[in-house]
């Protein structure tokens, strides 16, 4: 080839002249070399040594491929997979992740649905030496620990309980239950909070959790790596109203005087999830609001439309960072 001066062009000089100087002949060799490499499944050593280039150009003509549309690359999400709707979620609410099950209808309809998601999002989230602290009075947890399949090694170092479990017997039984069979699946060691939850004074409070026996469990809080909680509203549910543990007319009543619309772990927060100040939290025996914020992964599972304004107010005050939900309840959330 020469030079309009009369001089050669030789080498790398040549190679970049018939590029610039026929733009049809690049596109054409990009979308040869795409249809080889995407379509044919060769190898690009493969289409390097068919085409008489080297490699590294095959690499740089793939990508270029990409960037000029020759290559567009579609996902198709599988029918009942909502992974469109999750991304709004995530962008909405600066979630880590949100899980969306494709079912509908009432709380109750969709907890089994929901506990099974999140025990298969544990299963593949969970990678060993994790210290994670379950909420023991939520109906979707049980369910999602019920769901959960033994893992084949060790996931879970520690499973600690974020609230007490004393109260009418039927709350120990429930507590337990979701203890014992997260650490089953996980084959982590259990770590039990013997108190009850709720106490009648703050002075009474004080003189529980000072006791070493309570103080060994509490000291793990802030050592969470994740913790697993629901999302409760300021009316109870079934079952925290079964567990003896429920929160008494007179303080819902003051709650709601002040602004309250749910709880995570008994820490009640307002419609923009800020905290909600008042006597009730000096007389929990659980994990402080403090501690819950500094733990980096926590998991909310919770779904029906009754738990709409509960739940929107933990997405606002980033109670929980991922979230499990049904697509009644994400869909409800993203038009609010």
């Amino acid at each position: 080839m020469i030079r309009p001066d009369g001089s050669a062009v030789t080498g790398l000089d040549a190679t970049k002249t018939r590029v610039v100087g026929r733009p049809g002949e690049q596109l054409r060799l990009m979308a040869k070399i795409a249809r080889m490499y995407h379509l044919r499944g060769m190898r690009q050593n493969e289409i390097a040594a068919e085409l008489h280039l080297s490699q590294a150009r095959v690499s740089r003509l793939l990508k270029r491929a990409a960037e000029v549309g020759i290559v567009r690359t579609t996902v198709i999400a599988p029918p009942g997979v909502q992974t469109e709707l999750e991304e709004q979620l995530e962008q909405r609410y600066q979630l880590q992740e949100a899980v969306v099950v494709n079912v509908s209808g009432d709380e109750e309809a969709v907890i089994p649905a929901i506990g099974a998601a999140a025990a298969v999002h544990l299963e593949n989230t969970l990678m060993g030496s994790e210290v994670v602290g379950i909420s023991t009075w939520s109906a979707n947890l049980l369910a999602t620990v019920e769901s959960m399949r033994p893992a084949t090694t060790r996931v879970v170092e520690k499973v600690v309980q974020l609230m007490g479990g004393m109260g009418d017997p039927i709350a120990q039984v429930e507590a337990t239950r979701i203890m014992t069979a997260f650490s089953s699946a996980t084959g982590a060691d259990p770590v039990f909070l013997a108190a009850p939850c709720l106490l009648g004074s703050a002075s009474a409070r004080d003189i529980l959790t000072a006791d070493p026996t309570l103080t060994r469990v509490t000291a793990l809080w802030d050592e969470l790596t994740t913790v697993l909680v629901g999302v409760g509203t300021l009316e109870p549910s079934p079952l925290l109203r079964s567990s003896g543990n429920a929160v008494a007319p007179d303080d819902q009543a003051m709650l709601r005087g002040a602004g309250a619309v749910g709880d995570v772990c008994m820490r009640f927060f307002d419609a923009d999830g800020k905290p909600v100040d008042s006597s009730l939290d000096e007389r929990i025996i659980g994990i402080r609001e403090s501690q819950l914020r500094a733990v980096p992964r926590r998991i909310g599972v919770a779904g029906g439309l009754r738990k709409l304004t509960a739940l929107r107010g933990a997405l606002h005050g980033g109670w929980i960072n991922v979230l499990v939900t049904d697509i009644d309840t994400a869909q409800a959330l993203l038009e609010s």
